[in-house]
């Protein structure tokens, strides 16, 4: 290192020589001169030609002194030479200089959060190169400029050179890191309908708290004040201030460069709703009536553009179906002030007839043009449609093969043609997930992943993975076809193998299967499954009940699992319909969701039955989007046929359905036998409630509140003839008490965001249990990924 130091400040030096004024030239007079022969000294690799074209003098001729000055100035800035001096000795001029000398190796010191590789993309000075000062202020200012993206406004970079024989130097950049720069307040000037806490909650940045060394450091991105302001003006407008804007937005940094502060200086205006809704025609021979039944704008509602935009997607959509081309739906406000409403009328216009030439594609190096293509509803040779050009955009976007999407128009080769420019930046579409979970019941877990979102540029998913938890162990492969044969048809396939080894119980288990379906649409919300499944699912390693020499103690399971013990296949065709109102986003606040499926087991294997379940949910949001409700119903029903009993891998568990109990920890159970085994029930619901809301803390925190209330049960077997009791001493078993016995908790919850993953704690108390059900009092989840 003592030769690095010793070459410190050399830079600086090099660069005042290179704007020094002329060694050597002096000016006896003002009178011109005449020089015939030029001498070059100094030069090892410019070309004298090189050095006579930039110097750009006559010969034979007279020159002046202004005119010496000016060509030695342009050597001087060619940024070829070190040092440059011009003397006139009598009929010779003489150009002496000095040439840059070349860069033996380009060296990082201090770096740590830009690892050397990046570095060296990043600056343009490269070995074996010639050194160049202003090159080396540009390297320096790049890499400072990368350090700022990251929020570190404070770094340094300082270039410095070391000397080296043979006219070469080491060129290093010293890099000072320094603290990230955070945002330690976001603030809001003209807000009066929403706290600035709840606006801080919409904002894409984030300011540091008082535990950031623990919870997050949030730094300032110059980039995300444009996000910052949209997402602002979306979130009032999307709450009824149609007038909304945000007139400034004032980052301001700390005299230490270590913190910003921000304001947004915003203009509400007044909270409008919608007053009269009407749909028009100005195209004759189009009748408004059925495009008024697309509309979902209803009077006295809150204003909200998405709704708008919505009805006008059903219209145009009707449109095509009727085969009205060239309709455009126009929508038309009329402000009343005096009662805060606005009037919206849907004008349906003709719109000029204009036709999509092609669609060019350019940016894809992986992915298939088809994979783009097919997020087009619009094709070459159909009217033009600008809507339906930012839809495709925006579905582009969705699927995350990309990191940009920009889909624009321009003119055709005729007046009534377009050209549609899709540009598409791709990004990694892979990943490789190591994880971490725990719960109180299940103990601490791995997981690995693989998964690939768009295989082989066609975008299919493929996924693979593996995990272990106390006592299970689980592993699949599945492999989806997003668009199978061209159309809107997913193909999926399936591969598990997963076991438990005395999971909360005296018994083991391990399940093997594939599965293949095909998924469509059925309706704008609705989608339909058709799947078959094949399994081999065995129940091994019960204990039948016998004398523990160690304890001196009857042991063992319920002779209704010794019984099911073994392996079977089970064939099953299935369906299953879901339905969710997120698709089309009708309703910004709440959204359902409804799933019903049934599988058909009996086309060969050894189990004939017919397994129904079904679930519905419902999400919503009140309290200007601060509290959240949820409410999920689930439902499940096994249906033996053909004389057959239920086993205990066909019944259902109750496992996670309601919080409070613990795994297997309610149900039909044979208490007679030594273990008490759950014997799992043919039928099961379950009701959860919760709702989620702010406990006060500042948002960066990550941290807020829940309470929830569950409730539901577990009942029904087939064969209920459990153990003689008390233990063996009676001709006739036991009658296993299957009831449907409701059972029911309530708990309040604490969530936390933190950089290792979401943490869940859960506290609960069973209100409504049987005696021999086992609580879970208290859960903790967490899961994240490296």
């Amino acid at each position: 290192m003592k030769d690095r130091k010793l070459g410190k400040g050399a830079l600086a030096l090099i660069s005042a020589l290179a704007v020094a004024t002329p060694v050597g030239f002096v000016a006896t007079s003002a009178s011109a001169f005449v020089f015939n022969n030029v001498r070059i000294e100094g030069n090892q690799r410019i070309e004298p030609e090189t050095i006579l074209s930039y110097l750009n003098l006559p010969r034979g001729s007279n020159v002046s002194a202004g005119q010496l000055n000016d060509a030695m100035q342009r050597l001087q800035n060619s940024g070829l030479f070190e040092t440059v001096e011009v003397a006139p000795q009598g009929g010779t001029l003489v150009v002496r200089v000095a040439e840059y000398p070349t860069i033996n190796s380009v060296v990082f010191e201090g770096n740590r959060r830009v690892k050397d590789e990046q570095a060296s993309e990043i600056v343009q000075s490269r070995a074996n190169r010639v050194f160049s000062p202003a090159q080396a202020e540009a390297d320096a200012a790049a890499l400072s400029q990368v350090y700022a993206s990251q929020g570190r406004l404070a770094a340094r970079v300082d270039p410095r050179v070391i000397r080296r024989p043979g006219n070469r130097v080491d060129l290093v950049f010293e890099v000072r890191e320094g603290k990230a720069t955070e945002i330690e307040r976001i603030g809001f000037v003209g807000n009066r309908a929403f706290s600035d806490r709840r606006l801080r909650n919409v904002l894409d940045s984030k300011q540091a708290g008082l535990l950031r060394q623990f919870i997050r450091r949030d730094t300032f991105a110059p980039e995300r004040i444009a996000v910052d302001e949209k997402l602002l003006t979306d979130f009032y407008r999307a709450n009824g201030y149609a007038d909304f804007k945000v007139q400034t937005i004032a980052p301001e940094v700390a005299q230490q460069r270590d913190a910003f502060y921000i304001t947004f200086q915003v203009q509400e205006g007044p909270r409008f709703k919608f007053g009269n809704v009407t749909t028009i025609s100005e195209i004759p021979g189009v009748d408004a009536t059925e495009f008024q039944q697309q509309n979902r704008v209803r009077r006295g509602e809150i204003y909200n553009p998405t709704i708008i935009d919505t009805s006008i997607r059903r219209m145009e959509a009707l449109a095509l179906r009727k085969g009205l081309d060239f309709v455009s739906i126009e929508p038309r406000i009329t402000r009343n002030m005096r009662d805060q409403t606005l009037d919206l009328t849907f004008a349906l216009t003709r719109g000029q007839r204009v036709f999509v030439e092609r669609i060019d594609i350019e940016g894809n190096t992986t992915t298939l043009d088809e994979v783009i293509r097919r997020q087009f509803s619009t094709v070459e040779g159909d009217p033009f449609n600008p809507r339906e050009i930012r839809n495709a955009a925006e579905r582009l976007r969705a699927l995350g093969y990309f990191a940009d999407v920009q889909a624009e128009s321009r003119a055709g080769t005729t007046g009534e043609q377009v050209i549609v420019d899709v540009n598409v930046e791709e990004q990694p579409t892979g990943s490789l997930n190591f994880g971490v979970s725990y719960g109180v019941n299940a103990g601490v877990g791995f997981n690995m992943s693989l998964s690939e979102k768009n295989f082989l540029g066609r975008g299919q998913q493929v996924d693979l993975s593996f995990s272990t938890g106390k006592g299970n162990q689980q592993s699949g492969l599945t492999f989806i076809e997003p668009y199978l044969f061209g159309r809107d048809l997913k193909g999926r396939f399936q591969t598990w193998y997963n076991t438990t080894d005395r999971l909360n119980s005296d018994y083991n288990t391990r399940s093997i299967g594939i599965q293949t379906g095909l998924e469509f649409p059925v309706s704008e919300n609705g989608r339909l499954e058709l799947r078959y499944k094949l399994s081999k699912d065995t129940l091994y390693d019960v204990d039948g009940i016998h004398v523990d020499d160690e304890i001196d103690e009857l042991v063992g399971s319920s002779p209704i699992l010794v019984a099911e013990q073994g392996g079977y296949f089970t064939s099953a065709l299935g369906y299953t319909y879901t339905y969710d109102s997120r698709i089309n986003g009708l309703d910004p606040l709440t959204s359902y969701r409804l799933r019903f499926s049934q599988d058909f087991a009996g086309l060969g294997g050894d189990v004939d039955s017919i397994t129904s379940s079904l679930y519905a949910g419902i999400e919503s949001n009140a309290w200007r989007k601060e509290v959240t409700f949820l409410a999920e119903f689930e439902a499940g029903a096994v249906h033996m046929l053909n004389d057959q009993n239920s086993r205990f891998l066909d019944r259902f568990s109750g496992n996670g359905k309601i919080r409070g109990f613990d795994s297997n920890g309610y149900g039909p159970r044979d208490r007679n036998a030594p273990n008490e085994d759950a014997l799992g029930g043919n039928y099961f619901w379950a009701l959860r409630t919760e709702m989620q809301f702010p406990i006060g803390l500042p948002e960066e925190y990550g941290v807020k509140g829940g309470l929830f209330a569950d409730a539901g049960s577990v009942w029904g077997l087939d064969n209920k003839i459990g153990q003689p009791g008390p233990y063996g001493d009676g001709a006739n078993g036991e009658i296993v008490d299957d009831r449907m016995h409701v059972r029911a908790a309530v708990g309040a919850s604490l969530f936390w965001t933190t950089p290792i993953g979401p943490l869940r704690f859960n506290f609960s108390k069973a209100v409504v249990k049987e005696d021999y059900d086992e609580e879970q009092n208290f859960d903790l989840t967490i899961s994240t990924k490296f």
